[in-house]
Protein backbone atom coordinates (compact mmCIF):
# COMPACT_ATOMS: atom_id res chain seq x y z
CA UNK A 1 0.00 0.00 0.00
CA UNK A 2 1.07 3.48 -0.60
CA UNK A 3 1.27 5.51 2.86
CA UNK A 4 0.16 8.63 1.36
CA UNK A 5 -3.76 7.23 0.73
CA UNK A 6 -6.27 6.37 -1.22
CA UNK A 7 -6.95 9.69 -3.50
CA UNK A 8 -3.60 9.61 -4.72
CA UNK A 9 -4.12 5.99 -6.29
CA UNK A 10 -7.04 7.17 -8.59
CA UNK A 11 -6.45 8.26 -11.75
CA UNK A 12 -7.84 11.99 -13.65
CA UNK A 13 -11.15 11.90 -15.20
CA UNK A 14 -10.92 11.59 -18.87
CA UNK A 15 -13.90 13.01 -21.22
CA UNK A 16 -14.69 12.05 -24.47
CA UNK A 17 -13.50 14.51 -27.50
CA UNK A 18 -16.56 16.56 -28.58
CA UNK A 19 -18.18 15.82 -31.84
CA UNK A 20 -17.52 19.29 -33.19
CA UNK A 21 -19.72 21.96 -34.83
CA UNK A 22 -20.61 19.57 -37.97
CA UNK A 23 -22.62 18.06 -38.45
CA UNK A 24 -24.85 19.91 -35.79
CA UNK A 25 -27.14 17.87 -33.47
CA UNK A 26 -31.05 17.06 -34.79
CA UNK A 27 -32.42 20.28 -32.79
CA UNK A 28 -30.29 22.56 -34.12
CA UNK A 29 -31.57 21.16 -37.56
CA UNK A 30 -35.04 21.54 -36.40
CA UNK A 31 -34.84 24.86 -34.98
CA UNK A 32 -33.07 26.19 -38.25
CA UNK A 33 -36.11 25.07 -40.03
CA UNK A 34 -38.47 26.71 -37.62
CA UNK A 35 -36.99 30.42 -37.88
CA UNK A 36 -36.53 29.69 -41.99
CA UNK A 37 -40.23 28.87 -42.18
CA UNK A 38 -41.59 31.47 -38.90
CA UNK A 39 -39.29 34.04 -41.96
CA UNK A 40 -41.21 33.30 -44.59
CA UNK A 41 -44.52 33.66 -43.02
CA UNK A 42 -43.40 36.96 -41.94
CA UNK A 43 -41.76 38.14 -45.75
CA UNK A 44 -45.28 36.62 -47.30
CA UNK A 45 -47.62 38.40 -44.85
CA UNK A 46 -45.58 42.12 -45.11
CA UNK A 47 -45.71 41.55 -48.85
CA UNK A 48 -49.13 40.33 -48.68
CA UNK A 49 -50.39 43.78 -46.51
CA UNK A 50 -48.11 46.15 -48.92
CA UNK A 51 -49.95 44.88 -52.05
CA UNK A 52 -53.33 45.16 -49.97
CA UNK A 53 -52.63 48.76 -48.91
CA UNK A 54 -51.38 49.98 -52.02
CA UNK A 55 -54.12 51.70 -53.57
CA UNK A 56 -54.35 53.93 -50.62
CA UNK A 57 -50.77 55.32 -51.16
CA UNK A 58 -51.90 55.84 -54.24
CA UNK A 59 -55.18 57.75 -53.32
CA UNK A 60 -52.96 59.88 -50.92
CA UNK A 61 -50.96 60.76 -53.56
CA UNK A 62 -53.62 62.09 -55.87
CA UNK A 63 -55.32 63.48 -52.79
CA UNK A 64 -51.88 65.45 -52.62
CA UNK A 65 -51.66 66.79 -56.13
CA UNK A 66 -55.64 67.72 -56.08
CA UNK A 67 -55.08 69.60 -52.82
CA UNK A 68 -52.16 71.69 -54.88
CA UNK A 69 -55.03 72.61 -57.53
CA UNK A 70 -57.67 73.44 -54.49
CA UNK A 71 -60.48 76.10 -55.56
CA UNK A 72 -64.05 76.13 -54.58
CA UNK A 73 -65.63 75.03 -58.00
CA UNK A 74 -67.66 72.02 -58.75
CA UNK A 75 -65.42 70.10 -61.02
CA UNK A 76 -62.49 70.22 -58.43
CA UNK A 77 -65.27 68.85 -55.71
CA UNK A 78 -66.35 65.92 -58.45
CA UNK A 79 -62.74 65.06 -58.74
CA UNK A 80 -62.06 64.79 -55.19
CA UNK A 81 -65.49 62.83 -54.67
CA UNK A 82 -64.59 60.29 -57.38
CA UNK A 83 -60.88 59.91 -55.74
CA UNK A 84 -63.29 58.72 -52.79
CA UNK A 85 -65.66 56.43 -54.02
CA UNK A 86 -62.55 54.95 -55.93
CA UNK A 87 -60.54 54.41 -52.90
CA UNK A 88 -63.79 52.98 -51.26
CA UNK A 89 -64.63 50.31 -54.55
CA UNK A 90 -61.04 49.00 -53.04
CA UNK A 91 -61.73 49.06 -49.78
CA UNK A 92 -65.49 48.01 -50.00
CA UNK A 93 -65.99 46.02 -53.12
CA UNK A 94 -68.82 44.11 -51.37
CA UNK A 95 -70.79 47.66 -50.76
CA UNK A 96 -70.55 48.97 -54.57
CA UNK A 97 -70.19 52.51 -52.99
CA UNK A 98 -68.90 53.95 -56.48
CA UNK A 99 -73.15 53.39 -57.15
CA UNK A 100 -73.77 55.79 -54.09
CA UNK A 101 -74.73 59.24 -54.02
CA UNK A 102 -76.60 62.08 -51.77
CA UNK A 103 -77.62 60.69 -48.65
CA UNK A 104 -76.41 57.29 -49.14
CA UNK A 105 -73.15 58.62 -49.95
CA UNK A 106 -72.77 60.92 -46.93
CA UNK A 107 -74.21 58.20 -44.49
CA UNK A 108 -71.38 55.43 -46.08
CA UNK A 109 -68.48 57.76 -45.52
CA UNK A 110 -69.41 58.85 -42.10
CA UNK A 111 -69.95 54.96 -41.21
CA UNK A 112 -66.76 54.31 -42.90
CA UNK A 113 -64.86 56.90 -40.91
CA UNK A 114 -62.68 56.51 -38.29
CA UNK A 115 -63.79 55.65 -34.87
CA UNK A 116 -61.37 57.03 -33.01
CA UNK A 117 -62.02 61.28 -34.95
CA UNK A 118 -65.31 62.81 -35.43
CA UNK A 119 -66.54 63.28 -38.90
CA UNK A 120 -68.55 66.44 -39.21
CA UNK A 121 -71.79 65.55 -41.00
CA UNK A 122 -72.90 69.32 -42.21
CA UNK A 123 -69.09 69.16 -44.02
CA UNK A 124 -69.27 65.82 -45.86
CA UNK A 125 -73.09 66.96 -47.31
CA UNK A 126 -71.51 70.00 -48.15
CA UNK A 127 -68.53 67.91 -49.83
CA UNK A 128 -71.49 65.87 -51.47
CA UNK A 129 -73.42 68.44 -52.25
CA UNK A 130 -70.99 70.60 -53.86
CA UNK A 131 -70.66 68.25 -57.31
CA UNK A 132 -73.73 69.31 -58.35
CA UNK A 133 -74.33 72.91 -57.12
CA UNK A 134 -73.04 75.98 -58.87
CA UNK A 135 -71.33 78.13 -55.96
CA UNK A 136 -69.63 75.44 -54.05
CA UNK A 137 -70.85 75.48 -50.20
CA UNK A 138 -67.57 73.15 -48.97
CA UNK A 139 -63.93 74.93 -48.22
CA UNK A 140 -61.87 72.80 -50.38
CA UNK A 141 -58.81 73.09 -47.23
CA UNK A 142 -61.75 71.48 -44.70
CA UNK A 143 -62.47 68.91 -47.99
CA UNK A 144 -58.90 67.82 -48.22
CA UNK A 145 -58.89 67.39 -44.09
CA UNK A 146 -61.73 65.19 -44.22
CA UNK A 147 -60.51 63.09 -46.90
CA UNK A 148 -57.02 62.59 -45.74
CA UNK A 149 -58.92 61.88 -42.43
CA UNK A 150 -61.26 59.63 -44.01
CA UNK A 151 -58.30 57.97 -45.90
CA UNK A 152 -56.14 57.68 -43.30
CA UNK A 153 -58.56 54.78 -41.27
CA UNK A 154 -58.80 53.02 -44.45
CA UNK A 155 -55.98 50.21 -43.58
CA UNK A 156 -56.65 46.68 -44.64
Amino acid sequence: MNPQGPLSQLRDIHLPATGGLWPPAPGWWVLSLVLLATLAAMAWWFQRRRRRNRWLKTARRQLAALEQTARPEPDWFTALNTLLKVAARQRYPEQHPEAMSGEDWVTFLLATSPRDRIASRPLVEALVESTWRPSASAQPAQAVAFARLWLGGQKC
